[in-house]
């Protein structure tokens, strides 16, 4: 009998380790980030960056599973440089390539580049609320990219992109002021929502296609990365990317709708030109305060599984395992003990 009983024991001990692997798989602790350049990956798949490279004002970020928040009081002047761009990519920056990233592509293999961000941001402060996407003639990943585009889906102050509102373009569905200018380093086309969004789903190819009409961008070119975050001139606290999403397929590109035919503008004006900068990112600007509108929204996609998920998953059926063991092996022993009646101990 004492087999059997070792037995038990040690399917007790395998069922007892499996509900504990459970219970730690999904755990995850946040981690804090105050390093000016410092960065981490998350889901094993997106790099999320601190990237304070316009400012000596202390900024930390607290990066979660799912994205980052901003802790920071920042005090630039708005006719200059941003204090960071502070964001989560897909692909390479600076040398930094995503985990398994196909980035860089040829924009002439790329069939969709689909992509997806929630956003949370406070009543206060100068910031924009932006995608920065990146394209270059040869597969660069190691320096500053020839030709940027972003994507504002909000702006809080008296900001606006560098250079001089050009057009208005619908894209996607939505209607946007497009803006021109080079920055010092990069030509730089810039697409501002009229109403601010917290989230949005979206095809980052149907703004490409955009700028190849506005542009030196042309198919053999490459896409360097995508990234979702913030450049705060003013405050920080209270930024934070919640959820972030992309990926980029590769074959023959069917464009989900052509834009519609841009309305050219004169420049205005009344812009003030924006000051120019060769870092990284560096987007000066400076335009009329939008307050946001967080019913301004559309629904962002369901989940992929992670990783943890299918851990998660193993783990179940190793669970159920365990359990049939233990009931097969009690069974054969209460049978035994009734068929040999009761044993000296």
């Amino acid at each position: 009998m004492k087999r059997p009983l070792r037995l038990l024991t040690a399917a007790g001990l395998m069922l007892a380790a499996s509900l504990a692997a459970v219970g730690g798989g999904t755990a995850q602790a946040n981690t804090q980030i105050c390093d000016k350049y410092g960065s981490t990956t998350i889901q094993n798949r997106y790099v999320v960056m601190n990237n304070r490279w316009g400012a000596d004002t202390p900024q930390c970020i607290n990066v979660t599973s799912t994205g980052f928040a901003i802790t920071a009081e920042h005090h630039k002047a708005t006719n200059g440089a941003p204090a960071a761009y502070t964001a989560m990519y897909l692909g390479c920056h600076y040398d930094a390539c995503s985990p398994g990233t196909n980035l860089p592509m040829r924009l002439s293999g790329i069939r969709s580049a689909t992509s997806s961000a929630g956003f949370a941001y406070p009543d206060s402060g100068v910031y924009n609320v932006s995608y920065d996407v990146w394209l270059d003639p040869a597969p660069n990943t190691h320096g500053t990219n020839r030709q940027e585009l972003m994507i504002w889906f909000a702006k809080r102050g008296p900001i606006h992109p560098v250079g001089s509102r050009v057009a208005s373009a619908t894209i996607g569905g939505r209607v946007w002021d497009v803006w021109s200018g080079f920055n010092g380093s990069s030509d730089v086309v810039s697409y501002v929502a009229r109403s601010p969004m917290t989230k949005w789903s979206f095809d980052v190819m149907d703004f490409v296609d955009d700028v190849r009409t506005r542009s030196k961008v042309t198919t053999a070119w490459y896409l360097t990365s995508i990234q979702a975050g913030f450049e705060p001139w003013v405050g920080g606290t209270g930024l934070a990317v919640t959820t972030f999403s992309a990926a980029v397929s590769a074959g023959v590109r069917t464009p989900h709708g052509s834009p519609s035919p841009s309305r050219s503008l004169a420049p205005s004006r009344s812009a003030a030109p924006a000051p120019t900068s060769a870092a990284p990112s560096a987007s000066p600007r400076s335009a009329e305060p939008a307050s946001p509108d967080p019913a301004a929204t559309s629904p962002a996609p369901a989940a992929v599984p992670t990783s943890g998920d299918r851990q998660s998953g193993s783990v179940g059926w190793l669970v159920l395992g365990a359990v049939v063991v233990v009931l097969l092996l009690a069974r054969g022993w209460l049978w035994t003990r009734r068929r040999r009646g009761p044993q000296p101990g």
